[in-house]
C-alpha cells in the first residue's frame, strides 16, 4: 500500500480516537488535529500526509471549506481528502468531488470499509485517477475570501458619519425582521454553545473511561501475574513430588527383581555342584553384570522420569493457558459493560440538553 501516513481532522476526541485505532491496525502513521484551522497550520509546518480524513461539520471552518483551501494551495492540492460525515448522500458525494474530495466515509467508520477505501485509494494514486477540483469553484472561493477581507478593511476605515448612517438605516428595519434576526442569532449561538458543551462532556467521559480501563488493565495484569506465579509454584512442587515418587518406585522394583534373580541363580548353581573357586568367579561375574544392569536401569529410570515430567508440564501449561484465556474473557466482558454504561449516560445527557433547548426556543 502506498498510503503510509494520515491526518485526522475532527473536533471530537472520541471520533479521532476511534478512527486512529482503525488506521493504526493497518500500520499507518497517524497525526491528529482538533479543527480545520489547526489542520491548515499543521500542513504549513509539517510534512504533508498521504491522506487527510476531514470531518464535515466542525465549529468555525467546516470540512468542505477546509478542503477548498487545501486544494487551492499548490503545496497541498495533491493530498487526497476523505470527508467523514454521518449524512452520506449521492448529492453530497457529487458536490464533494467538485471540490476535489476523493470520497465520503460514513460515521461511525468500520474497519472493513476503511480498509477497502484505502486499498482503492492506493490503486487510484498509482493510476493517477484522483478527482480534480473545478477551477471555477476554487476561483469563487478565492474571490470570496478576498472580498471578505476587503469588506472588513473598508468597514474599519469608513468615516464615523457613514457608519452612523448605516446604523440608523438598520434601525429602520421592521420589528418582525429584527425579531427574526435576533431569534436566528440566539438559536445559532445556543446551538454552537450546545455543541461545545456536549463535545466537552464526551471528551471528559472519554478521559474518565480511559482512566478506568487503564486502571482495570493494571489490576488485571497484577492479578494475572499473581495467578501465574502461584500456579507455577504449585506445578513445580507437584512435578517434583511425582518425580521423587516415580524414582523411588522404580528403584525399589529394580532392587527387588535383582535380589530375586540373584537368589535364584545361586540356588541353581549350588544344586549343580560347582566348586568354591568357580562359585567365587561366578559371584564376581554376577557382581559386574549387576553393576551393568544397575546402570542400564538407572538410565531407563531417568528417561521415564523425564517423560513423566514433560507430560506433567505440557498438561499444566495447557490448563494454565485455558485458565488465563477464561480470566481475560471475563475481564473484557466487565470492561465492555463499563463502556456501555458510560455511553448510555452520555446519550441521556445529550437528550436532556436537546429537550431543554426545545423548551426554551
Amino acid at each position: 500500500m502506498t498510503i503510509k501516513s494520515a491526518l485526522l481532522v475532527d473536533d471530537s476526541k472520541v471520533a479521532r480516537f476511534a478512527l486512529s485505532k482503525l488506521l493504526e491496525k493497518i500500520d499507518l502513521d497517524v497525526s491528529m488535529a482538533g479543527s480545520a484551522e489547526e489542520a491548515l497550520d499543521y500542513l504549513n509546518t509539517h510534512t504533508v500526509p498521504d491522506v487527510i480524513f476531514m470531518d464535515h461539520l466542525m465549529p468555525g471552518m467546516n470540512g468542505v471549506d477546509a478542503a477548498r483551501v487545501i486544494k487551492s494551495n499548490p503545496a497541498t492540492a495533491a493530498i487526497p481528502i476523505i470527508m467523514c460525515t454521518s449524512k452520506k448522500s449521492e448529492e453530497f458525494i457529487d458536490e464533494a468531488r467538485d471540490y476535489g474530495i476523493y470520497n465520503v466515509l460514513t460515521k461511525p467508520p468500520h474497519a472493513e470499509g476503511v480498509n477497502n477505501l484505502l486499498q482503492q485509494l492506493s490503486i487510484d494514486v498509482i493510476n493517477g485517477n484522483l478527482p480534480q477540483p473545478r477551477l471555477d469553484l476554487l476561483s469563487e472561493a478565492a474571490n470570496k475570501s478576498v472580498a471578505e477581507e476587503t469588506s472588513t478593511i473598508a468597514a474599519s476605515t469608513q468615516p464615523k458619519e457613514i457608519r452612523s448612517a448605516d446604523t440608523a438605516e438598520i434601525g429602520a428595519l421592521p420589528s418582525d425582521m429584527i425579531e427574526q434576526i435576533a431569534r436566528s442569532s440566539v438559536k445559532t449561538h445556543i446551538n454552537n454553545r450546545l455543541h461545545e458543551l456536549l463535545g466537552n462532556l464526551f471528551d471528559e467521559q472519554y478521559d474518565h473511561l480511559k482512566r478506568i480501563l487503564d486502571d482495570s488493565k493494571s489490576e488485571q495484569d497484577e492479578q494475572l501475574n499473581r495467578i501465574v506465579g502461584e500456579f507455577t509454584n504449585r506445578l513445580a512442587e507437584r512435578t517434583q513430588a511425582v518425580k521423587d515418587e516415580i524414582a523411588a518406585e522404580v528403584a525399589l522394583a529394580i532392587s527387588g527383581q535383582l535380589t530375586e534373580f540373584k537368589s535364584e541363580v545361586l540356588q541353581s548353581l549350588t544344586s549343580q555342584g560347582l566348586s568354591g573357586n568357580q562359585m567365587e568367579e561366578l559371584k564376581d561375574h554376577m557382581t559386574s553384570v549387576q553393576s551393568i544392569d544397575t546402570e542400564f536401569w538407572q538410565t531407563l529410570q531417568s528417561e521415564a522420569i523425564q517423560q513423566a515430567h514433560d507430560i506433567s508440564r505440557e498438561t499444566a501449561e495447557d490448563i494454565a493457558q485455558r485458565t488465563i484465556d477464561l480470566y481475560i474473557q471475563n475481564q473484557r466482558a466487565q470492561s465492555n459493560k463499563y463502556y456501555v454504561i458510560a455511553l448510555a449516560t452520555s446519550i441521556g445527557v445529550f437528550a436532556a440538553g436537546i429537550l431543554s433547548l426545545s423548551g426554551i426556543l
